[in-house]
């Protein structure tokens, strides 16, 4: 009779099959009489059964991943067929008196967006072009909102802590968030879209900034041209 060895522990058993793979071919009948608990239940299963159980709980797992996967896409295509829509409308747009209303009303329907406002001032070097004086988009506005909106290097992202620009849009008392994106022409700032939201979780601080900032460099682009 074998005197079983001291000190061998549940690691040192492992180990060992781990890299002895002919351990369970010289004793086939140990496979079968392996029990183990199931993770539905406390009743006892064979070893096949349980591989089985866990290959099953590894392949839901994986259906979920790709589930989530396919809904990531769908929402991608969607979000990129609206941005196609806004940019093809703005594109349309050959009025340059008619252009802020059409970019902002196509922006706020394509993207469901509660409120969207939009201020133009122009740069020293390229201020709005004369014809446009008095239109809404061009109404003057405070140094201090200027500043605020040459600070900005990527958009403004968290809750309506009185800014001016929240004044801006048309029920100013329900904006609880906002997005502020600077319009940018050659490094200068001319001019800040608003999209404000009564939802103080539809804009916060810790949300990406990559589309906002797309769409602040395509209404930047499309703007500019109503500098002088």
């Amino acid at each position: 009779m074998t005197t079983p060895l001291q000190g061998i522990t549940e690691d040192d058993i492992a180990n060992y099959l781990i890299h002895t793979p002919g351990f369970f071919e010289r004793h086939a009948p140990l496979l079968a009489a392996i029990q183990l608990t199931s993770p539905h239940g406390q009743r006892a299963v064979s070893l096949q059964e349980r591989q089985m159980e866990m290959l099953r709980d590894k392949i839901k797992g994986l259906e979920r991943r790709i589930m989530e996967m396919i809904r990531h896409s769908q929402e991608n295509e969607a979000i990129a067929q609206r941005l196609h829509r806004w940019i093809r409308a703005v594109m349309l747009a050959h009025d340059d008196t008619a252009l802020p209303t059409v970019l902002t009303a196509e922006l706020q329907h394509e993207f469901l967006i509660p409120q969207v406002g939009l201020r133009l001032w122009g740069t020293a070097d390229h201020p709005l072009k004369p014809e446009l004086a008095g239109l809404p988009f061009a109404q003057d506005i405070s140094d201090d909102a200027r500043s605020f909106a040459r600070s900005l290097s990527l958009p403004y992202c968290g809750i309506n802590a009185g800014f001016e620009a929240a004044r801006w849009l048309e029920d100013a008392n329900t904006v609880s968030s906002l997005a502020l994106l600077p319009l940018v022409r050659d490094g200068e700032v001319f001019g800040l879209l608003v999209l404000g939201s009564p939802d103080p979780t539809r804009y916060t601080a810790d949300m990406g900034l990559e589309f906002l900032t797309e769409l602040g460099e395509v209404a930047s682009a499309a703007l500019a041209r109503l500098l002088a």
